[in-house]
C-alpha cells in the first residue's frame, strides 16, 4: 500500500496549494469545533467546494472536529454542522472527544473516524480501545518512538498517522491546561495562546539553571524527519502528517513538495535514498524555530530538541538564518498558490448537419455523453474542425483541460458559438457530476431521540452521603489523611512504591490504610509508555484483590486495566475527559467505576452535566502540563532522581515542575492551588458521588491544615472562615470559550 502524504490546510487557498504540491490528502477545519480556531478556516460553501476539489483531483480530505464539546454543542449543533459535509463526501473526521466519536459513529454511519493526537494515544492498549469503539485510524501522540509506533501497528493492525514535520507541543497534546488556566483560552477547545513560547527562568532550589539568554525552556524546535522517512515508513506509519494549519499556503506547498519528492524517490529505489543538503536548507528557509530536531522518534527527550534561546525573534529583526526567504515564498506563490490546477481529459465532438451536436468526455474510468442543439446547414461559411476545436478547448476555470480533443464533422453545418459553449458547459458539468457522485451520501431521517444507547443512571446519593477522597504523593500526606476520620479513601501515587519490592511496599500501605477503615486506590502515572505497568502485571493482579481500585489517567491505562478484566475498578481522572454526557457514557460503557468532573467547565455547565458516579476535585495544584521533556535535562542538570524545579514567568509567578523519573515525564503545576471553599454549598447540592483533594507538593503541616479546613466545610458543614489561604477558583466562574 502506498503511504499517504497528509498536508495541512488552514484555508481553501492553502488546500489548493498543498494538493498542487503533491499531497495525497489534506486536513482542514470548518467554522466550528476545530483545534485551530484562529486559522482562516473556510465557511460552509467553501468547505463543500473544497471537498469536491480534492475528489476531482484524486485526493482525500479529512475534517477536524478535534475539540472537546459541551453538552449543548453536542446535542444541538454537531449534527446540523456535520450533515452537509457528510452528504458532500468528506473522507473522514478527526476527533478528540469520546462523546463526539460515539455520536458520529451513530449518526453518520460509514464515515471513517480518525482519533486525534489530542487523545494522546501512547500504546497498543489505548489504540485497541479506540478500534473497538469504531475508529479506523490512530494519530499517535507525537512523543512516541519508532518502536512504540511499530508495536501499536503490529498489535492492532490499525492505520497509523504520525507527524513528520512542523511545530511540536511541549506537553502531551490534550494534556495541557496552561493556556486555559492562565487566560481561559483552552487548547482542548482550539484556542491555545501558546504560553510555552514565552520566556521563563528555571530554578533548582535557589540556583538558576542556564544563562540569562537561555530563557525559553518550554519551546521545542520544529520537527523535520526528511532523513529518517524510510524508518518511519518501516515502523508501520501509513499517513505522514505535516503540521501547519496556522501557517501560510506557501509553507504548506513548500514542505509538501519536498516530502513528496523523497517519498517518491524512496518508493522508486529504497537503497539509494539520500537527501540533498539543498532540500534541507529549503525546509529551514520555509520555517524553523532555532533549527530542527527529528522529533521523539529516536529519543525520549533532550536539550537538542529545545530552542532555549529565541534566535527566531532575533532573526526576524536581523537577516539571520531563521529569517524567512521572501524570494522562495514568492516562487512558491506563483508555482502553487496562484496556479490553476486542471485534470487532463479526452473529448470527442461530433457535428453532422441535421443531427444533434454530441460531446463525448472521458476522465480516468469515467465517461459521459451529452447532446446539444441540432446542427443547421450552413448558409455561408460552415464550421471547420479547427475552429470548433479552438472554441471547445476554452475550459476556463473548470477542473478540466483537454489533453486530446477529436472533432468529427462533415464541415457542412453551422452552430452559433454560444451553442458550442453551452455544449461544452453541459458536458463538463456532467463529467464533474459523474466524478463526484460516488462520494455523495444520503442521510437517513434522524430519530429525534438520537437512538443512543443510554447508560443506566447510577442512584443519586443523598447530600450527606457523598464520600471524601484524598490523593497523595508522599507518606507524610497519607499519614495526615489517615488521621481524619471524615476521609473515606486514599489515592496513593504509584511512585510511592515503584521499583524493587513494589508489591510488598504497596501491600503494606494498603493494609495500613485498611486498618483505619478507609478505601485504598492506586493512582497510576499521568502517562503510560513502553509497557511500564505491564512490567508489574503479575504484582498488579495480585494487588487487585485488596485494592478498591485504580486511578487511571490516560487511554493506555484504561485499555490496559480493561484487558486485565479490571475495568470495574477503574476511576477515570480528569485527563480522561468526560466533557459531556456522551463522553461520560462512553467511559461508563467501558465498565469504569467512576469518572471525574472536568476541570475546564464552569459551575453552570457542571450543573447541567450528568454528575452521578463522578468525583469533583475541590482542592489541588492543577497539572498545567504533562511533558516528556525534562527541565533538568534541558539545562544539563539531570541526576535521574525525582524532585522538583521551579519556573518563574515574566510576572514573577513561580510554577513548580515535578520530575517524575520513574516514568520519565515532568508535571508543571499551577502557581496557585485551586480551592473551592466558598462554592461548597453549590457543589454539595449537586449529584456528584464524591469530593476529592489532590495533594502534590504540600508538606505535612500544610496538608493537615488544608484537610481540616476543607473537611470542616464539606463534611462537618461548618461555615467558611474569614481568613483562608490564597486559592484560585479554577474555571468554576469563567469556564472556557
Amino acid at each position: 500500500m502506498r503511504a499517504e502524504l497528509l498536508a495541512p490546510a488552514g484555508s481553501y487557498e492553502g488546500l489548493r496549494a498543498a494538493v498542487q504540491a503533491g499531497a495525497d490528502a489534506v486536513y482542514i477545519g470548518g467554522q466550528m469545533f476545530g483545534a485551530r480556531a484562529y486559522a482562516n478556516n473556510p465557511d460552509t460553501d467553501e468547505l463543500l467546494e473544497a471537498i469536491d476539489f480534492t475528489h476531482l483531483h484524486g485526493k482525500k480530505i479529512y475534517m477536524t472536529v478535534n475539540t472537546l464539546l459541551k453538552n449543548r454543542e453536542l446535542e444541538e449543533q454537531l449534527y446540523t454542522y456535520l450533515a452537509p459535509y457528510y452528504e458532500q463526501g468528506v473522507d473522514a473526521v478527526i476527533v478528540q472527544d469520546y462523546g463526539v466519536l460515539s455520536f458520529i459513529r451513530r449518526e453518520f454511519p460509514g464515515l471513517p473516524i480518525h482519533v486525534s493526537t489530542q487523545m494522546a494515544v501512547t500504546g497498543p492498549k489505548g489504540a485497541a480501545l479506540m478500534k473497538e469503539a469504531g475508529a479506523s485510524r490512530i494519530v499517535t501522540a507525537r512523543e512516541l518512538s519508532l518502536q512504540e509506533i511499530r508495536e501499536i501497528y503490529e498489535e492492532t493492525g490499525m492505520e497509523i498517522e504520525s507527524f513528520i514535520h512542523g511545530a511540536l507541543c511541549y506537553s502531551y497534546s490534550g494534556m495541557c491546561l496552561f493556556s486555559s488556566m492562565l487566560g481561559g483560552r483552552s487548547g482542548n477547545r482550539g484556542r491555545c495562546a501558546q504560553p510555552c513560547r514565552l520566556p521563563y527562568e528555571v530554578y533548582d532550589g535557589e540556583k538558576r539553571l542556564g544563562s540569562k539568554k537561555e530563557e525559553y525552556p518550554l519551546s521545542p524546535k520544529d520537527m523535520c524527519t526528511i532523513d529518517i522517512l524510510p524508518e518511519i515508513l518501516d515502523a508501520g506509519v501509513y499517513s505522514l502528517k505535516i503540521e501547519g494549519r496556522m501557517k501560510k499556503p506557501e509553507y504548506a506547498a513548500g514542505v509538501t513538495r519536498i516530502y513528496r519528492k523523497y517519498m517518491d524517490l524512496y518508493k522508486e529505489n529504497p537503497k539509494s535514498f539520500r537527501v540533498l543538503d539543498s532540500d534541507r536548507q529549503e525546509l529551514l528557509k520555509l520555517y524553523q524555530r532555532d533549527g530542527f530536531n527529528e522529533g521523539y522518534y529516536k529519543q525520549h527527550n533532550g536539550r537538542n530538541m529545545m530552542a532555549v534561546q529565541n534566535l527566531k525573534a532575533r532573526d526576524s529583526r536581523e537577516k539571520g538564518p531563521g529569517k524567512r526567504d521572501e524570494d522562495l515564498f514568492s516562487q512558491l506563490k506563483v508555482q502553487y498558490v496562484d496556479k490553476k490546477l486542471q485534470e487532463k481529459i479526452y473529448g470527442n465532438v461530433i457535428l453532422f448537419c441535421g443531427s444533434p451536436a454530441i460531446l463525448d468526455l472521458e476522465y480516468g474510468n469515467r465517461h459521459v455523453q451529452v447532446e446539444g442543439e441540432t446542427v443547421q446547414e450552413a448558409r455561408k461559411q460552415p464550421l471547420d474542425a479547427e475552429r470548433v476545436k479552438k472554441q471547445m478547448e476554452k475550459t476556463g476555470n473548470t477542473p478540466f483541460v483537454f489533453e486530446h480533443l477529436d472533432v468529427q464533422t462533415d464541415e457542412q453545418g453551422f452552430l452559433p458559438m454560444q451553442s458550442l459553449n453551452e455544449l461544452r458547459r453541459k458536458g463538463l458539468e456532467a463529467l464533474e457530476k459523474e466524478c463526484l457522485q460516488p462520494f455523495r451520501r444520503v442521510l437517513d431521517v434522524r430519530r429525534m431521540d438520537g437512538g443512543e444507547k443510554k447508560t443506566s443512571p447510577k442512584p443519586e446519593k443523598s447530600r450527606g452521603s457523598k464520600k471524601f477522597y484524598v490523593s497523595v504523593e508522599t507518606w507524610e500526606q497519607m499519614e495526615e489523611a489517615l488521621r481524619r476520620p471524615e476521609v473515606d479513601g486514599i489515592y496513593c501515587s504509584i511512585s510511592m512504591f515503584w521499583g524493587d519490592s513494589f508489591e510488598e511496599k504497596t501491600r503494606y500501605a494498603v493494609e495500613y490504610i485498611k486498618e483505619f477503615g478507609k478505601e485504598c486506590y492506586l493512582a497510576f502515572p499521568y502517562i503510560q509508555r513502553e509497557k511500564n505497568l505491564e512490567s508489574k502485571e503479575a504484582e498488579l493482579m495480585n494487588l487487585a484483590g485488596c485494592l478498591d481500585g485504580f486511578l487511571v489517567r490516560n487511554l493506555e491505562e484504561l485499555g490496559y486495566v480493561k484487558s486485565l478484566g479490571l475495568a470495574e475498578k477503574a476511576v477515570c481522572d480528569h485527563s480522561l475527559y468526560a466533557f459531556n454526557d456522551a463522553s461520560k457514557a462512553f467511559l461508563e460503557d467501558r465498565g469504569v467505576l467512576r469518572t471525574t468532573v472536568p476541570l475546564e467547565q464552569n459551575g453552570g455547565e457542571i450543573r447541567r452535566r450528568d454528575n452521578a458516579g463522578s468525583e469533583w476535585i475541590v482542592y489541588g495544584y492543577y497539572p498545567m502540563m504533562i511533558s516528556a521533556q525534562c527541565l533538568k535535562k534541558t539545562y544539563n542538570a539531570c541526576d535521574k532522581k525525582s524532585g522538583t524545579v521551579r519556573l518563574k514567568d515574566r510576572y514573577g509567578n513561580y510554577f513548580t515542575a515535578q520530575c517524575v523519573c520513574d516514568f520519565c515525564y515532568n508535571v508543571i503545576y499551577n502557581s496557585v492551588p485551586t480551592g473551592l471553599l466558598k462554592e461548597a454549598e453549590q457543589i454539595k447540592a449537586l449529584s456528584v458521588s464524591a469530593f476529592r483533594m489532590n495533594f502534590t507538593i504540600e508538606g505535612k503541616a500544610e496538608t493537615g491544615r488544608l484537610l481540616d479546613l476543607f473537611l470542616d466545610v464539606y463534611k462537618k458543614n461548618k461555615d467558611v472562615p474569614d481568613q483562608v489561604p490564597e486559592f484560585t477558583k479554577g474555571h468554576f466562574k469563567r469556564g472556557v470559550e
